[in-house]
């Protein structure tokens, strides 16, 4: 005898009714203060393609976590029982990282994306704007919460006044977006070895360090804005 499984999820579009498959985005949770981890956990619960798969409240405890419960999204404190700035690039290789972190310091946060963060989220804002960071990071993109954006920014204050040529401006564009050497030279229908020399160019114009820099460049001048995804290709 078959049975028909109950459909994942429903969506009603006028009198028809369709199914819409949605994945699920497995979410752990590393954190050292167990009130703060419950709220989080409050706020996922509310969403229906969202799963937590697990829990820790010690830097030492999280790859045993994300052995037992692999995950798309790590919600990492970046104050744990330690500062975990040196940890960012291995955990980023297992799964997406997103920042929580009470402080509002640029340099903290410039330091968590250069070693392969997707996101900061500031704890006074978490409920408010954790789902926002969530459904920016698991598409590729980077969320920043618009303060600490403000404050980044400033940084690079003195750039503005740099002119940059139309080539490198669509270069700037591009990279901001998160497209790969390779991936620019298609675009542009220009050899990967140009936009390296156009990207050095660059970095040297504004006197940036790296992709970081240049894309909170870019959004500081509106090359792209903050919430800008990649068109379909």
């Amino acid at each position: 005898m078959f049975r028909l499984r109950k459909p994942a999820h429903w969506v009603y579009f006028g009198t028809s009714l369709r199914r819409r498959m949605q994945p699920t985005i497995r979410i752990a949770i590393a954190d050292d203060h167990a009130m703060f981890r419950q709220g989080l956990k409050s706020v996922l619960a509310q969403e229906s393609d969202v799963a937590i798969v697990g829990e820790a409240e010690r830097v030492d405890e999280i790859a045993a976590l994300l052995d037992r419960a692999p995950c798309d999204i790590l919600l990492l404190d970046l104050n744990m029982d330690r500062k975990v700035t040196s940890d960012i690039a291995q955990l980023a290789a297992r799964a997406k990282i997103i920042i929580l972190t009470a402080s509002e310091d640029a340099d903290e946060a410039v330091s968590a994306l250069r070693e392969g963060a997707h996101g900061i989220v500031l704890k006074r804002f978490a409920i408010q704007t954790l789902m926002d960071a969530v459904r920016t990071v698991i598409t590729g993109d980077t969320w920043l919460p618009p303060r600490l954006q403000t404050r980044m920014a400033t940084e690079l204050r003195g750039t503005t006044r740099i002119a940059l040529t139309t080539r490198e401006r669509d270069i700037v564009r591009l990279v901001a977006r998160g497209l790969r050497n390779g991936e620019v030279a298609g675009k542009l229908f220009i050899s990967e070895e140009t936009v390296k020399t156009h990207l050095n160019n660059i970095f040297r114009k504004l006197n940036l360090r790296d992709r970081v820099e240049l894309t909170l460049y870019a959004v500081r001048v509106g090359l792209i804005g903050v919430d800008e995804r990649l068109p379909e290709a």
